[in-house]
């Protein structure tokens, strides 16, 4: 069976929950009425209605799945708060391994990926008093004379990853 989903973003900022409910009802009438009489058989609709002062991001996935990520940044619960040393890398083969456009999970280097040895890969952070609320993912490894407690942000230019220097900070970590 192949389930097609149909999703209305609204622009209003305040929906009330009745409202929801209302186009809720709405969207299941209407994903009805568009399975049993427009798609062919074996295959379903489901529609939801979400207003986009809810909606942060989202992504399909390869599974054909839609995935609506972390709905509001603020919201992400903090698991443990840790002191650490942060410092800052580029993509240089002196600075990494031979493949320096490559992390050690094996995700291309960008904007918001952090090395870490104590942390999961996939673990979000955040560096509240060097970053505010911007959220960072342990994609990377260091060397493990750096130990667990130090943390090292990548960033594409090198002038800025030098100017930069290393600061202690608290990292919070935030929940999966």
């Amino acid at each position: 069976m192949i389930t097609l989903i149909l999703l209305t973003l609204s622009n209003k900022r305040n929906i009330t929950k009745k409202q929801i409910f209302k186009s809720l009802i709405l969207g299941l009438i209407m994903s009805s009425i568009i399975s049993t009489s427009l798609l062919p058989q074996g295959v379903s609709a489901i529609s939801l209605v979400i207003p986009m002062s809810v909606v942060e991001s989202f992504s399909v996935v390869k599974n054909g799945k839609l995935t609506v990520c972390k709905i509001d940044p603020e919201s992400y619960e903090v698991t443990k708060r840790v002191k650490m040393t942060i410092t800052a890398y580029t993509s240089t083969p002196d600075q990494t391994d031979d493949s320096p456009f490559i992390t050690a999970s094996n995700k291309q280097v960008a904007d918001g990926i952090i090395a870490n040895n104590m942390l999961p890969f996939g673990t979000k952070v955040r560096i509240p008093e060097l970053y505010g609320d911007k959220v960072f993912v342990v994609e990377d490894r260091m060397h493990s004379r750096k130990g667990l407690y130090h943390a090292d942000i990548w960033m594409e230019d090198l002038q800025d990853a030098k100017k930069f220097g290393a600061k202690t900070a608290y990292i919070e970590v935030l929940e999966s």
